[in-house]
């Protein structure tokens, strides 16, 4: 899978994502809308990590989806 495929059916997905990142509120999933930097900003917001460790985590995050 690609990020275009989260991105084209992000409300499929919200679920998924608040599953990994429980931090992340609604008002974050609205914010974030799809955007994958602005996933790993708001992961790197509410986890306190290093923007490498964010993109990381949701290049993870995409390959075992």
């Amino acid at each position: 899978m690609n990020w275009n495929q989260v991105e084209g059916n992000w409300e499929q997905f919200k679920g998924k994502v608040q599953a990994q990142w429980g931090k992340l509120t609604r008002d974050d999933m609205d914010v974030i809308a799809g955007n994958r930097k602005q996933l790993a900003g708001k992961i790197q917001e509410r986890y306190g990590k290093a923007q490498e460790d964010a993109d990381r985590e949701v290049d993870d995050w995409l390959r075992k989806h």
